[in-house]
């Protein structure tokens, strides 16, 4: 049992159920789930990597604004 392969077209059409599922969403609904999404990434994430993924979004932001941020 646990050597059967998966049949790309039933995980083809799994994936296309999350999409399907946005789409009937509210903008609050989605809201809410994006917001528990993110904070379930945060949780799996060690405050080294959030702290890589903060500098590089801050490093960005001040490249927008051409502020520097050469570091």
């Amino acid at each position: 049992m646990g050597t059967q392969k998966k049949n790309p077209h039933a995980a083809a059409l799994g994936s296309l159920g999350g999409t399907a599922r946005a789409r009937n969403m509210s903008k609050e609904e989605r809201a809410r789930a994006m917001s528990e999404a993110g904070k379930a990434r945060m949780d799996s994430l060690t405050a080294e990597e959030r702290k890589r993924i903060a500098r590089k979004a801050a490093k960005a932001r001040w490249a927008k604004t051409g502020k520097g941020g050469s570091k």
